[in-house]
């Protein structure tokens, strides 16, 4: 059920992001790729997925986080929730979007 989970938050993640996949899980850390995967980071821990189910989807994607990255990325979109209202609302819209 998580795996699914994952998958529909990386389909909209990389839409708002219009970003690809392949992008998503690439090693560049262009901010545009490194900031969507933070998102997906913080999408999942909403959903309590623990840290570990986020390393080990991610790495079935072809890229493997170290524990430290996620919680990191987890922390950076907390701190944009607080400066920037608009970035709730998207959030909230992505969270009501997915089903499971």
């Amino acid at each position: 059920m998580k795996t699914e989970i994952f998958n529909q938050y990386v389909d909209k993640v990389t839409n708002l992001f219009r970003i690809t996949e392949e992008e998503l899980f690439s090693k560049s850390k262009k901010t545009t790729f490194a900031d969507a995967r933070h998102l997906l980071y913080y999408l999942c821990s909403q959903r309590n997925m623990k840290l570990i189910t986020i390393q080990t989807l991610m790495g079935e994607n072809g890229y493997n986080v170290p524990h430290a990255n996620v919680i990191h990325g987890i922390t950076k979109i907390e701190g944009r929730i607080k400066d920037d209202k608009d970035y709730v609302q998207i959030i909230k819209n992505i969270e009501n979007s997915v089903f499971i």
